[in-house]
């Protein structure tokens, strides 16, 4: 079963009937037989967005619960790593969710995320690898 990174976008369009891209969204997750992996900074950032509703947010939890949305955790040795990113992409800005995700796909040699956000088109690796991402091949 393949693994691949989750955005918080996609997740709040996925609990959002009324978010302009829940249907294709909800089209890749029902086609899409892995797991997805995020972040704790990916779901703060999730169950801000979705504050308004709490049915929204016990969904993203029930995911987790069931094991479709693994969260994976980052270290206080992960800091360092964070700081050079957030340097590195001042100019975006990158926030702590998106550092999150960059040092999940270093530490587990992934490239694959799931984003409605273009900001992935221009984020690398370590070892300048870009990401893909897999919505726009959807």
């Amino acid at each position: 079963m393949p693994n691949i990174l989750i955005d918080t976008g996609p997740i709040v369009a996925l609990m959002n009937r009324r978010d302009r891209h829940h249907d294709r969204i909800l089209a890749f997750t029902r086609a899409f037989e892995g797991v997805y992996l995020t972040t704790w900074p990916v779901i703060t950032e999730a169950m801000h967005l979705l504050r308004h509703s709490q049915a929204a947010q016990l969904n993203v939890l029930e995911w987790i619960r069931r094991g479709g949305l693994e969260v994976v955790p980052i270290d206080p040795s992960d800091i360092d790593r964070l700081v050079a990113l957030t340097h590195k992409y001042r100019d975006l800005p990158m926030d702590l969710a998106d550092g999150s995700l960059i040092i999940i796909a270093e530490r587990l040699h992934l490239r694959d995320i799931l984003s409605i956000d273009s900001d992935y088109d221009i984020y690398r690796t370590l070892k300048k690898e870009p990401f893909v991402n897999v919505l726009r091949s959807f």
